[in-house]
């Protein structure tokens, strides 16, 4: 059996990333220890009901003690205050990093409350779903998507190593770049996305002329997949909108810049120019499911509905 990359790893943290983790550490054998901290005293039993660690903990404190690796598995706005809280804690050698959406505004949040004796590597999986809390982890989550590690120039490079090796063994891809570009590259591929859906969804249940029970009625496969992101936590997002500003907003710029050409182009009926935008975009789309971060069944893998008799031969969307 192969021996564990580390003795004791803290979570900080129980939802969809840290139970995912924990799960990957306990069925894949990746350290003896697993230290679960977390604030409520609910999750933390319900934690230990699923098995998710090895100890439980409200305090933070006690659980980073020993630890080898610390991971933060917060919203990105609670990061600074909790590496406040476990610093004088953290034994020399020790590995700190995170999982926020946000990289920069962390950095800046956690840096200055880090002894000199812990190595900090800031991490982010780009994985996850509409779902959070300890029950909604799961051993598959990681698989094939892409982990992003933004180690600080002198970070040593042997700890940015331990931590690629932990993530590549939860069946993750690892990339490392800077913080500043990870912001960047987020905010159009994460953060706007992300925003749209919210907006999207607020206007059609805002919409006078037509009811709520009518959007829920009549949704199309469009905006049943942009509830399905506008469903996601509203605290980690309110937080990656908050501290991933700039970038945000930048993209956000190029984007209303775009749509308002696509707007001219539906209104002077320049079928050309949206014939080839769609063109460009359906490329895109088999870009992704060609990289493998994406199916393409149909209706996006989904399970195939209940065939219905009495609806035989009825035209799709």
């Amino acid at each position: 059996m192969t021996a564990p990359l580390f003795e004791k790893v803290a979570l900080i943290g129980i939802g969809l990333i840290g139970s995912s983790i924990a799960i990957n550490i306990r069925d894949r054998g990746l350290a003896r220890e697993v230290a679960v901290a977390t604030r409520r005293e609910a999750t933390l039993r319900r934690a230990e009901e699923l098995r998710l660690g090895t100890s439980f903990h409200l305090d933070p404190a006690e659980a980073v003690r020993d630890a080898d690796l610390v991971i933060l598995c917060l919203p990105v706005g609670s990061c600074g205050a909790a590496a406040a809280a476990i610093a004088p804690h953290l034994k020399p050698g020790a590995i700190v990093s995170d999982v926020g959406s946000v990289k920069g505004a962390v950095v800046d949040q956690m840096r200055p409350h880090l002894p000199a004796h812990v190595h900090f590597v800031p991490g982010h999986p780009i994985a996850g779903t509409e779902q959070s809390g300890p029950d909604a982890g799961f051993l598959e989550l990681f698989e094939n998507r892409w982990t992003i590690l933004t180690p600080l120039p002198d970070t040593d490079e042997a700890a940015t190593e331990r931590l690629r090796a932990l993530w590549l063994a939860t069946g993750a891809m690892v990339e490392v770049m800077t913080p500043e570009h990870h912001d960047l590259v987020l905010a159009i591929v994460s953060h706007v996305p992300h925003l749209i859906a919210y907006n999207i969804v607020g206007t059609a249940a805002d919409l006078e002329t037509v009811t709520q029970s009518e959007v829920i009625k009549f949704s199309a496969s469009g905006f049943r997949d942009f509830t399905r992101i506008a469903a996601s936590d509203p605290t980690m997002w309110r937080d990656i909108f908050l501290t991933n500003r700039d970038a945000v907003l930048e993209m956000l710029a190029r984007f209303s810049e775009d749509l308002a050409s696509l707007q001219r182009a539906i209104r002077w009926g320049d079928g050309d120019a949206l014939f080839d935008l769609f063109t460009r975009t359906r490329a895109i789309r088999r870009s992704i499911v060609q990289a493998g971060q994406d199916t393409e069944e149909a209706n996006f893998g989904r399970l195939k509905p209940r065939r219905d008799p009495w609806n035989e031969g009825a035209p799709g969307e």
